[in-house]
């Protein structure tokens, strides 16, 4: 798998996982709305991050849908778990907080949540690849450049903004529903 494989992977999962946030905050009538970690592009990393690191396993820890939700969530929950350090360590920022739930780890990751991402990552993952697989070769070397000009600059510009303000929900310039009306 070459390097603009990787990219277009983690970019489409990301973006998933901001769909998937965005959804669960809307039925869950949830206060934060908004959830993305850009400024600009609807993306949560965290998940095109913990997609890579699953795809990443050894085939033989994949095999098998138990399989597969075994290692695939405890992976998926140590990158969640670097990940909200990392944002903790270097920007100052905490993305979400599982401290009130049952079954946490310093507010980072929790058992029921690491449960569901590990039957989801197992039920979806399969298919989502054999789908992606042949398409990915297809998209133009000019198209991957641009868009990883705009993610880069996009990256760099929401860091700069995290660090200096420290404020998540400011991310929602793009992504503000009826809810997160002032």
């Amino acid at each position: 798998m070459d390097m603009s494989q990787l990219l277009w992977r983690f970019w489409i999962y990301s973006f998933f996982g901001f769909l998937l946030e965005t959804a669960f905050a809307a039925a869950t009538h949830a206060e934060r709305r908004g959830r993305k970690c850009r400024l600009l592009l609807p993306l949560c990393p965290v998940y095109g991050l913990g997609v890579l690191a699953v795809l990443a396993l050894p085939a033989e820890l994949t095999d098998s849908f138990w399989e597969l939700a075994f290692w695939g969530g405890l992976t998926a929950t140590a990158v969640e778990y670097a990940v909200h350090w990392w944002y903790q360590r270097a920007l100052g920022v905490f993305f979400w907080d599982y401290s009130a739930v049952v079954g946490n780890l310093r507010g980072r990751v929790c058992l029921p949540f690491s449960a569901v991402w590990a039957v989801l990552l197992a039920a979806a993952l399969p298919a989502a690849e054999r789908w992606l697989a042949p398409r990915l070769p297809r998209i133009p070397a000019e198209l991957t450049y641009w868009l990883l000009l705009v993610f880069t600059a996009d990256t760099a510009c929401s860091w700069q903004f995290l660090r200096r303000t420290h404020d998540t929900q400011a991310l929602r310039l793009f992504t503000r529903g009826p809810a997160d009306a002032p």
